[in-house]
């Protein structure tokens, strides 16, 4: 064996390449590079056919794009409740970029430092840093995919098979591995045929193959330790001939896999998937897109329809399956499979450019693309955009679909007898607006009317406060609260409507732009300094969605009940409250007397959907029930990882035959999950629909003997009550 052939530190780039195959190559790259440029170009033209997004998506792109990096590179959504899988696509992504970039460095040193100004720098100590990063990283990359291959092969992960998986995903990851094993096999071969010189044992993967083929007597001509080595000259079992052949067929899988990007899903996604973090809606979910008021446009009667940013969100999904694993209607045997429902339209869509034939978007029947039971099934939970890495905007292609639904005439009855109800009566119970107040009657103050007299929180009540008598007693507590804080308050009565959101969500555009106007108009009448809503879904709407519509277009409409026509709190000169955010200040403020001791419960408590993934709130209600004296237990799946109670996007008034139920698989999970089990003697809500579902779900789970379902505002009351008797207590002492 030769021992050092080589005096500079350096190597050949193209050893044992000869002048014909180097015009080869370099004709391949041409023609993989024009491949490639076309395949990216057909994509992003169809990208500028779709519909315009209501949403600014390029503003501020530098920003956009240092902020996106960050995210990417960090990989830091793929390691939200996966550490393997963090790491796992951390190692691929860091090496593949690692091994891009090294790949870039020569290509700038060949043909351009060297070509144009005669200046190398691919040498001495620059040569030995660039090729022992180029082999840890490449080793990391390895490492990686071998991890990808143990998950999908080995442990059969389940959010990785599904209706869509497909060769394509095989031939993606298989593709990788190749592409890695085959860069270190080539570096091996490279350095034993060379005469394994001393400084190449920084490339310490390559160094070692090729101690190894030293080690087994691989055979070599020594033709490489001299001048004019050429592989092809040297056919015949030898390390040379290895080395020309592993040259090769890594060169043309790498050609292979460059011009394979934009025309195939799976690895499209390394460029998709960026643009799509860059285009991303900061507030995607909590608010939605508006409806044109001459009612030209239309929802999804054709895959034409959808907006460009939700065409890319189709091409940047990997199917990861991340939300199909966290999403409550699948794991309640719903027929919703998000992941599926945005790999379906992409499928159509590429059906479509392939020469297919059209269909219904949504339908009843089974002939659509998407079934209308489907959607039904979407509790607008949100923990599906929650869990995708790319930023997929789920809930903005879902809403689309429902208002398609909506305009058909293809919503469930009990949906049917919602709208009527609101459209009729203002509320979704269809009950009388004369006795929206009538839960206050049995308080023993009176309630103010925020209609006339100046208050600091108008307080919006909401239909279940009002109308369920479970709620009412919330509705109560929170009176009794706000009173023994001294502060200012009033409510509308009669004025006050159904808010809007989820009727919205379910694709009743057009009645929720009419109760927005009536309140927004109802609102200029009063005078008070914050609003304060006792549910977190009134909360989000009022807060992230009433600022947005532009009532101007609407207000000449004679359908439209109201003649408002500016853009209401633009500015957020106008707080907008949930309950819990304004009384946990109240009790930082030292105006209500709680110590902190006053209740000695073990509880456990549910995030709402519209509270803490809409709206990040998770502290406040937790403060509050510390301030009680209770001892949080917090559950499995807490904060932005919670469970829907099944209640979001309609659901509250549909009828599933699903098995567990959100709202019994949620009471299990507190009395056979939590630290304390059955120990814990309260579950805690902060939400009217919450708490009627978790009622409903106590009862036809069987656990109506073992747990209490209590709103944080019965804990505050019942908490003032046991200060306030200790005081009386020592007032007679």
């Amino acid at each position: 064996m030769n021992t050092i052939a080589q005096s500079e530190v350096s190597r050949e780039t193209y050893l044992g390449i000869g002048g014909v195959e180097y015009v080869l190559f370099y004709f391949l790259v041409a023609v993989t590079l024009a491949v490639f440029a076309y395949g990216v170009y057909r994509r992003f033209s169809r990208y500028t056919e779709g519909d315009g997004d209501p949403f600014a998506r390029l503003n501020e792109l530098p920003s956009r794009i240092v902020s996106a990096a960050k995210i990417v590179i960090s990989n830091e959504k793929q390691f939200n409740r996966d550490l393997y899988g963090g790491l796992m696509h951390s190692f691929i992504l860091w090496g593949f970029l690692t091994l891009l970039i090294a790949t870039s460095i020569i290509a700038a040193e060949q043909y351009g430092t060297e070509l144009l100004l005669g200046l190398t720098f691919w040498e001495g100590d620059f040569y030995l840093t660039y090729q022992f990063i180029v082999d840890a990283m490449g080793l990391l990359f390895v490492v990686g995919i071998g991890m990808a291959l143990y998950r999908r092969y080995w442990v059969q992960n389940h959010r990785l098979w599904g209706r869509h998986t497909s060769n394509e995903d095989d031939i993606f990851i298989w593709t990788l591995f190749g592409l890695g094993v085959g860069g270190f096999l080539l570096e091996g071969f490279r350095i034993y045929i060379s005469g394994m010189p001393d400084h190449e044992v920084v490339s310490f993967v390559g160094y070692g193959l090729a101690t190894a083929f030293d080690a087994v007597g691989l055979p070599t001509t020594g033709a490489a330790t001299g001048a004019g080595y050429t592989a092809v000259a040297n056919l015949g079992f030898n390390a040379e001939t290895l080395h020309w052949l592993t040259w090769w067929s890594h060169s043309l899988l790498a050609l292979f896999f460059i011009a394979w990007i934009p025309h195939a899903g799976k690895p499209f996604h390394m460029l998709s998937s960026f643009a799509n973090v860059v285009t991303r809606d900061e507030k995607a979910g909590r608010r939605l897109p508006n409806v044109p008021s001459d009612l030209d446009a239309t929802n999804a009667e054709s895959i034409d329809d959808f907006t460009w940013k939700e065409i890319l969100d189709q091409d940047a999904c990997t199917k990861c399956g991340r939300c199909s694993s966290v999403c409550p209607a699948k794991a309640s045997n719903r027929p919703l499979d998000p992941r599926d429902v945005i790999l379906d339209l992409r499928k159509y869509r590429e059906d479509l450019e392939a020469g297919g034939e059209e269909r219904p978007i949504i339908a009843d029947g089974g002939t659509s693309v998407i079934d209308t039971e489907t959607m039904e099934s979407c509790m607008a939970c949100m923990a599906c955009m929650d869990a995708c890495p790319v930023e997929i905007e789920h809930l903005q292609s879902f809403t689309r679909l429902n208002r398609q639904m909506t305009d058909q005439g293809d919503v469930a009855p009990s949906m049917q007898d919602v709208f009527q109800n609101v459209m009729q009566n203002g509320n979704t119970f269809g009950d009388s607006p004369r006795n929206r107040g009538d839960w206050s009657e049995e308080l023993e103050f009176d309630v103010p009317d925020a209609r006339e007299e100046e208050v600091d929180y108008l307080w919006y009540v909401g239909d279940f406060p009002s109308y369920d008598e479970r709620n009412k007693q919330v509705a109560r507590s929170l009176a009794t609260i706000l009173k023994e804080a001294d502060v200012s308050f009033g409510i509308l009565f009669d004025d006050e409507k159904y808010d809007g959101n989820d009727i919205r969500r379910v694709g009743e555009e057009l009645l929720y732009v009419e109760l927005a106007g009536h309140h927004v108009e109802t609102w200029e009448d009063c005078e008070f300094d914050k609003i304060v809503c006792t549910d977190p879904h009134s909360y989000n709407t009022f807060e992230n969605e009433y600022p947005e519509l532009n009532f101007d277009e609407f207000a000449d409409d004679p359908m439209m009940p109201f003649e408002y026509d500016e853009q209401w709190n633009a500015d957020g000169e106008i707080e907008v409250y949930h309950w819990t955010q304004a009384v946990e200040e109240l009790v930082r403020e030292g105006k209500l007397n709680l110590n902190g001791t006053e209740l000695d419960y073990t509880v456990t408590y549910h995030d709402p959907c519209h509270l803490g993934r809409y709206n990040d709130e998770y502290e406040a209600p937790r403060e509050l029930i510390r301030a009680t004296g209770c001892e949080l237990d917090e559950m499995p799946r807490n904060r932005d990882n919670s469970f829907c109670c099944g209640g979001g996007g309609g659901g509250l008034w549909m009828d599933f035959e699903e098995e567990p139920k959100p709202s019994e698989e949620r009471i299990r999970e507190a009395l056979e999950d939590t630290d304390s089990g059955p120990g814990v003697e309260k579950f805690v809500v902060a939400c009217p629909m919450c708490m009627t579902m978790y009622e409903d779900g106590r009862k036809t789970g069987g656990y109506e003997d073992e747990i209490e379902i209590v709103d944080v505002a019965e804990l505050i009351v019942e908490a003032i009550g046991k200060e306030e008797e200790a005081n009386l207590e020592v007032a007679a002492d």
